[in-house]
């Protein structure tokens, strides 16, 4: 007996995994500014070198890491912390 596998348009394509980069790009674009926003509204200084390596962090569960760290570090080198 045959399967039926749905095959929508774009799927599997060059397209489809174009927005799929994208859409994890963005993930971590937001998640980064999150990160910022935090160290920023608990008064946490965030030197020049500390914003361009969490901007330019495109892992996302290294981006979660910091957040849940930003939460309570007293310092911005504290995100970097290894574990």
């Amino acid at each position: 007996m045959a399967t039926y596998t749905p095959r929508f348009p774009g799927s599997g394509t060059l397209i489809e995994e174009t927005l799929i980069e994208g859409e994890a790009e963005g993930r971590a674009e937001g998640r980064a500014e999150d990160i910022l926003r935090i160290l920023d509204r608990r008064g946490v200084e965030v030197s020049e070198a500390v914003r361009e390596r969490i901007t330019s962090c495109a892992d996302l569960e290294v981006l979660g890491t910091w957040l849940d760290r930003s939460l309570t570090a007293t310092s911005a080198e504290e995100l970097f912390a290894e574990a």
